[in-house]
C-alpha cells in the first residue's frame, strides 16, 4: 500500500465449501466498518475483485461501491454511512490454477495508479501466487484446492466411521439420515436412501450434488441455510439449521439439519458430515400451540425480523384491532400503541441484547394498565400483553400509604437534621418554621421560652410585630386560665380546631384571637426531663381539624423542639463564656502613642466555644520605640484561646527585657514547643524606632506586612520563610527596613487574605489594591485614630466573606508611623572621667531650657538622674559614653557605654558606702531600665512631661 500510495487494500481468495464464493483473507489500512461488507463476495459478481479473479485481468472502478450480495448476506446493508466520494478501486488477479483470487487497492479521490503502479501490483500478485503454491496455502481451504488441482489424493475415510460421534444427537426415536459432502469432488452420499427418512423427496437428489439439494430448499429459507453452511466451513466447526424442502408433489416439509466440518492434518476442510431428520411434527405441534395462543386470556403478538405483525390472538385483537387491519403493520405504527413511549427503541434493544424485557404502560382510556413483555425468538420477537389494572390499583393504594408514611418520616428526619444543626434559639425557631409550617399548611408560628416564671417570645412567623410584643411575657408557666398553661401543666399537646372552641374553653383569649387573625391552633408544650423549656404555637388561617397522624407527628416534634431549645440555651451560655474569655485575652484598647497611630480588627470564624487563636498587640518600649505584634495559634477552641493568651503575656514580658525580635521569637518557640507536638503558632514581631524611622522585624511562618507609602504605592516587606513556632529551629532571621514618614503598616493573619475561593497570593494582591485606594484619602495626622479605625473596618468588610462563610479567624492591625523630629532629639558624647557628671548636668539644663521645659522640679530631677547614671558608668563601666535626650510621650534620658554589664537594684545595709544610686533613680523616675545594643548597653529613664508640654 505504501509503495503505490494507496488508502488501503484487501486480498480475496477462493475457498470454503460453497462454490462461487471469494473470502477476504487479509486487509490493510481499512477501518472495520469498511472491511465488514467484503468478508464474503460472489465470484460472479460485478465488484472489481470478482471481475479480476473471474476474467484474469485487472479491474478498475472509479467510485467505490458495495459488492454484490450472497445468499443470506447483503453487503449494502453493512455499508458505512459516510464514505467519501471519488475513492477508486483497482483489483489485479492472483493466479492460482483453476480458481483465482484478487489483490485490491483503494486510492484517494483524484490519485489513481499509473502504469508503474499497475505493473508493480501485478508483480506482487505473481509473487503471492508463487508463495501460496510453495507453502500450500492457496486460500482458506488451500490444502483442499491444492489437492484438487494437483490430483494428489487424501486419506480415504468412511462417512459412517467414528467421526459420526462428533455430531449433535438427534431426538430419541426419530429416524435420521446421515450424509457426507465431499468438498474435493462436491459429491453427496448418505447411509440410506433419502426417501426412507424424508418422504416425498426426489430419490435422485443426492446424485445431483449440493447444487441439486440447494434447488429444493424453500426460497425464503435458502439464504439462511447457505449462510449457515458457509460459516460452518469457514470456521471449521459445527452448525445447525431448520428449513423447508420441496417434495415431488410441490408441497414442502420441514427438516432439521445438523452438520460438522472435518479437516485434514493441515487444518484444511475436506468434508462435511451431517444428519437430516423430518421435523414436520414439531411444526404441527407448533400449530397446535398457535391455536392455544389464539384463545389465551393474555394478548399475544408475533413479530417477524422486520418488526411487522405476523400473528395476534383474540385478546390482542380486542386491544390493538382486527387481525386483518393490523397484520403486516409495523408494531409501533398501530394506533393503539402510539401512546407507548419508546416502544421502537425498547423492541430493538431487546432483540439486540437477546434477553426478555417487560414494562407497564397505561391503557388508551387512561384508567387501565397493561404489562408488555417482549421475548426475542429466532424468527423475530413475541409480545405478551397482560391486563394489570387491578394490581395497579392495589399498588397505588399501597404506594399512597407508603408515600404518606415516607413523607412523615422525611419531615421528621429533615426537621431533626435542621434542629441538630441549630445552635441558637433563633436557629431553632427558623428550623421549625421552615420545616413544619408548609407541610401542615400553617400560616403562623410563635415560639416561647421560659425565663423565670414567664414565657418570653423567641421568635414568630406570620404575625405582626405589635401582636408579638403583646404576647411577650403575657403567660406564666402555671397560668391555669390559658391554653399555654394547660399544655405545660398536663405535658400534652392541645389542639383547637375553631375560634368558637377556643372561646368556649378559654374566654380570656378573645382579644388575642381577634388581633392574631387565626382560626385554628396547636399548642405544643416544650419540656425536657420534667423541666419546662418553653412552648410553641402553630396556627392556621381557617378552621382545621388535624387527623390522628398529624397530631401524633406534632406531639413527637414537640420533644425534638424542646431538646433543641435546651441545647440552644446551653450554647448561648458557652458562647458568652467563650466570648468573655476571648475579649479578656485580646487588648481592650490600643495605647495612644505619638510614634504610631493604630487600629485593629478581629473577626472570629466560628461561633460558640470554638474561639480562635489570632491575636495582636501594640507595646510601648524604651527610647520612644514601639513593638507591633500579630500572631495566630493553629486551631479553634478553648485550649487554643488559652495558648494565645499565654503567648501574648509572654510577648509582653519578653518585650520588657528589651530583646530584639529574633530572640523574642526564639523564646516563644521554646514556650510553644513545651506545649506538645500538636501546638503550632505563627507570629510576626516588629520594633519601630521613630528616631531612625527603621522597622526591625522577624517572622515565624507569618505572612509579610504590607507598607502603604504616602505616595500611594504598596509593597510587602521581604520575609524569610521560617517555620511556625513549635516546629522551628532558632535562630530566626531578623530584617530591618527604613519607613518613610507617615507610612501605613498593615499586619494581618492569613484568615484575612485566604479563603476557600481565594488563595493567599490573590488575597495579598487584593489587600494591596485596597490599601493603595485608601491611603491617599486619609489625612496623615498623628491623632487620626478614627480615620484609621474606619479604614480597618472597610478593609475587613471588603476582604472577608459573610460570617457564615468565614472558614478561619482574621486579624488586622494597622499602624501609621510618625518619626520623631530632629528638634526633639539631643545627643552628646561624654568624657570617661569624673568631670563627665557635671558636664552632663549642664547639657541637660541647657536642653530643657531650649525645649521650654523650665519647671524647676523637672530640671533638678533630670540633672540628678543623669548625674547618677553618668557617675555609675564612669565608675563601673567603660567608654565611649554618650548622653541622649528625647522629648516624646515622656522625657527620656539615655546614657550609653560599651559595657555589657547590667545594673541591678540591691538591698544595702547602713554601713554600705554604695549601691543606693539605682534606688534613687527608681524613686525619681516613672520607669527605668537597661537596653542592650550592638555596641554595649543603654540605661534609660522616663519622666512625665509637664501638662502644658505633653
Amino acid at each position: 500500500m505504501a509503495e503505490v500510495r494507496g488508502l488501503g487494500g484487501m486480498v480475496h481468495l477462493p475457498g470454503g465449501g460453497m462454490s462461487g464464493i471469494l473470502y477476504l483473507v487479509a486487509d490493510s489500512g481499512l477501518p472495520e466498518s469498511m472491511v465488514r461488507p467484503w468478508l464474503i463476495i460472489p465470484a460472479r459478481g460485478t465488484a472489481p475483485p470478482s471481475r479480476a479473479a473471474r476474467e484474469d485481468t485487472p479491474a478498475w472502478q472509479p467510485d467505490l461501491a458495495p459488492p454484490d450480495p450472497v445468499p443470506g448476506r447483503d453487503p449494502a446493508a453493512l455499508w458505512p454511512s459516510r464514505v467519501p466520494a471519488g475513492i477508486a478501486h483497482l483489483a489485479v488477479p492472483i493466479p492460482g490454477g483453476r480458481r483465482r483470487g484478487a489483490l485490491s487497492v483503494l486510492f484517494a479521490p483524484g490519485d489513481g495508479p499509473g502504469a508503474a503502479e499497475r505493473a508493480f501490483l501485478g508483480e506482487v500478485a505473481a509473487w503471492m501466487s508463487e508463495r501460496l503454491r510453495s507453502s500450500g496455502m492457496l486460500s482458506p481451504s488451500s490444502a483442499l484446492l491444492h489437492a484438487l488441482e494437483s490430483g494428489a489424493g487424501l486419506p480415504e475415510t468412511s462417512p459412517w466411521d467414528a467421526e459420526r460421534e462428533a455430531l449433535p444427537r438427534d431426538a430419541e426415536g426419530t429416524p435420521s439420515l446421515t450424509y457426507t459432502w465431499d468438498l474435493r469432488t462436491g459429491r453427496l452420499t448418505s447411509d440410506r436412501p433419502v426417501e426412507e427418512v424424508l418422504a416425498g423427496i426426489d430419490p435422485e437428489v443426492m446424485a445431483g450434488g449440493i447444487e441439486a439439494w440447494a434447488e429444493l430448499i424453500h426460497p425464503d429459507d435458502l439464504p439462511g441455510a447457505v449462510s449457515g453452511f458457509d460459516m460452518g466451513i469457514q470456521f471449521r466447526g459445527g452448525f445447525q439449521d431448520e428449513y423447508r424442502i420441496r417434495r415431488q408433489d410441490g408441497t414442502y416439509l420441514w427438516i432439521e439439519a445438523r452438520a460438522r466440518t472435518l479437516t485434514d492434518d493441515e487444518g484444511a476442510p475436506v468434508k462435511v458430515i451431517g444428519t437430516l431428520r423430518d421435523s414436520s411434527e414439531t411444526h404441527t405441534a407448533a400449530e397446535s400451540v398457535g391455536r392455544a395462543l389464539r384463545h389465551m386470556s393474555d394478548g399475544f403478538v408475533s413479530l417477524d425480523t422486520d418488526w411487522r405483525v405476523g400473528f395476534l390472538n383474540q385478546a390482542a385483537e380486542r386491544l390493538l384491532g382486527a387481525a386483518g387491519d393490523v397484520a403486516g403493520a409495523l408494531l409501533w405504527d398501530i394506533p393503539a400503541l402510539h401512546a407507548v413511549p419508546g416502544l421502537e427503541q425498547r423492541c430493538r434493544a431487546t432483540a439486540a441484547e437477546g434477553r426478555p424485557a417487560g414494562f407497564d404502560v397505561p391503557g388508551p382510556d387512561g384508567a387501565s394498565w397493561y404489562h408488555l413483555r417482549l421475548v426475542p425468538v429466532p424468527q423475530g420477537l413475541t409480545l405478551y400483553i397482560t391486563d394489570t389494572t387491578e394490581r395497579h390499583l392495589r399498588e397505588s393504594e399501597r404506594a399512597a400509604a407508603e408515600r404518606a408514611a415516607a413523607e412523615r418520616a422525611a419531615l421528621v428526619q429533615g426537621i431533626t437534621r435542621e434542629l441538630a444543626e441549630a445552635v441558637t434559639a433563633q436557629d431553632v425557631m427558623a428550623a421549625v418554621a421552615d420545616g413544619v409550617m408548609t407541610p401542615f399548611g400553617a400560616t403562623g408560628l410563635v415560639m416561647l421560652e421560659v425565663v423565670g416564671d414567664r414565657l418570653t417570645v423567641v421568635g414568630s412567623r406570620g404575625y405582626s410585630e405589635r401582636f408579638t410584643r403583646r404576647l411577650d411575657g403575657l403567660w406564666t408557666v402555671r397560668d391555669a386560665g390559658g391554653p399555654m398553661g394547660d399544655a405545660l401543666r398536663t405535658r400534652t399537646t392541645l389542639f383547637v380546631s375553631s375560634p368558637e372552641e377556643l372561646l368556649e374553653r378559654y374566654p380570656r383569649t378573645e382579644m388575642l384571637m381577634r388581633e392574631g387573625g387565626k382560626q385554628a391552633w396547636a399548642f405544643l408544650p416544650l419540656a425536657v426531663s420534667g423541666r419546662e423549656i418553653g412552648a410553641a404555637v402553630l396556627s392556621f388561617g381557617r378552621p382545621r381539624v388535624l387527623d390522628d397522624d398529624e397530631r401524633t407527628l406534632l406531639t413527637a416534634l414537640s420533644g425534638l423542639i424542646a431538646q433543641a431549645l435546651e441545647r440552644a440555651g446551653l450554647y448561648d451560655e458557652a458562647t458568652t463564656r467563650a466570648r468573655t474569655l476571648q475579649r479578656s485575652l485580646l487588648p481592650r484598647a490600643l495605647p495612644e502613642l505619638p510614634e504610631v497611630t493604630t487600629a485593629a480588627r478581629y473577626q472570629p470564624a466560628k461561633q460558640g466555644a470554638d474561639v480562635g487563636g489570632d491575636w495582636y498587640d501594640v507595646i510601648p518600649l524604651s527610647g520612644a520605640r514601639v513593638a507591633l505584634v500579630i500572631g495566630d495559634v493553629m486551631g479553634h477552641g478553648m485550649a487554643e484561646a488559652a495558648t494565645m493568651g499565654g503567648l501574648r503575656t509572654a510577648v509582653r514580658t519578653l518585650s520588657e527585657l528589651e530583646l530584639p525580635p529574633d530572640e523574642i521569637l526564639g523564646h516563644l518557640n521554646d514556650i510553644v514547643g513545651d506545649l506538645g507536638n500538636d501546638a503550632f503558632a505563627t507570629c510576626l514581631y516588629g520594633i519601630y524606632d521613630p528616631v531612625s524611622r527603621r522597622l526591625s522585624y522577624a517572622s515565624a511562618g507569618h505572612p509579610p506586612p504590607a507598607v502603604a507609602h504616602p505616595g500611594g504605592s504598596v509593597t510587602f516587606l521581604p520575609m524569610t520563610p521560617d517555620p511556625p513556632l513549635g516546629v522551628a529551629a532558632p535562630p530566626f532571621e531578623s530584617h530591618e527596613t527604613l519607613l518613610p514618614a507617615d507610612s501605613l503598616l498593615a499586619l494581618y493573619s492569613d484568615g484575612l487574605v485566604e479563603s476557600k475561593d481565594r488563595d493567599v497570593t490573590a488575597g495579598m494582591g487584593r489587600l494591596a489594591e485596597l490599601l493603595s485606594q485608601s491611603v491617599n484619602a486619609m489625612p496623615a495626622s498623628r491623632a487620626d485614630a478614627s480615620g484609621l479605625d474606619a479604614l480597618c473596618a472597610s478593609l475587613t468588610s471588603a476582604l472577608l466573606p459573610a460570617q457564615g462563610a468565614l472558614v478561619d479567624d482574621a486579624a488586622l492591625l494597622l499602624a501609621r508611623t510618625h518619626p520623631l523630629d530632629a528638634e526633639n532629639v539631643a545627643e552628646w558624647p561624654l568624657p570617661e572621667d569624673p568631670m563627665a557628671a557635671g558636664q552632663a548636668r549642664e547639657l541637660v539644663r541647657a536642653q530643657l531650657t531650649d525645649w521650654d521645659l523650665v519647671d524647676d522640679d523637672l530640671i533638678m530631677t533630670t540633672e540628678l538622674l543623669v548625674s547618677e547614671l553618668v557617675g555609675n558608668v564612669v565608675r563601673h563601666a567603660c567608654g565611649p559614653v554618650r548622653l541622649r535626650m528625647l522629648r516624646s510621650r515622656a522625657l527620656i534620658c539615655e546614657v550609653s557605654d560599651a559595657s555589657l554589664t547590667t545594673p541591678h537594684i540591691r538591698h544595702t545595709s547602713a554601713t554600705d558606702e554604695g549601691g543606693r544610686g539605682l534606688q534613687l533613680i527608681s524613686a525619681l523616675c516613672r520607669r527605668w531600665g537597661t537596653r542592650h545594643t550592638r555596641t554595649g548597653k543603654s540605661i534609660w529613664t522616663e519622666q512625665p512631661l509637664p501638662a502644658a508640654s505633653a
